[in-house]
């Protein structure tokens, strides 16, 4: 396995489609909601996505929100980016399910139908600092869990 998709545990028989690149030069991979989800306005809420992604150690998987998304509908993405890391993938107890978490700008709810591609994750390569010190620890949850 080097790099891909997968469908968490509930969603294989769903329908969802695994994010694909639409066009031979786009660099992200588009990546749509699993259910119909409704934004209140000026609030943060979460679209599921029914997927899970892994990688190579030395990558992330960074989210972004699509073009169309941001202009038409007023949403961020409440971080600016998300980043997915290689050990979010099936960790003790979380199977690494990306949840998209957006703001709402905007005075209106904004609703999302299952199968809108609401984000875009595109796949990168990091650096370590030369003396780093050696991190044993390995993840054992889901969002925020390295931070606790």
């Amino acid at each position: 396995m080097l790099r891909g998709f997968a469908k968490i545990s509930g969603y294989e028989n769903d329908g969802i489609p695994l994010p694909e690149r639409k066009t031979a030069y786009s660099a992200g991979y588009d990546i749509a909601a699993a259910q119909d989800v409704v934004l209140p306005p000026q609030k943060v809420s979460f679209i599921p996505t029914g997927l899970k992604v892994y990688m190579q150690a030395d990558e992330f998987f960074g989210v972004h929100i699509r073009s169309s998304m941001a202009i038409k509908h007023s949403l961020s993405l409440i971080n600016g980016q998300g980043i997915i890391d290689a050990d979010y993938y099936n960790n003790e107890t979380n199977e690494g399910h990306i949840l998209i978490a957006v703001f709402n700008h905007g005075e209106e709810a904004v609703r999302i139908t299952k199968g809108t591609r609401v984000a875009q994750g595109i796949f990168y390569k990091y650096l370590r600092a030369d003396e780093e010190k050696t991190v044993s620890a390995s993840r054992t949850g889901g969002l925020g869990s390295t931070g606790q």
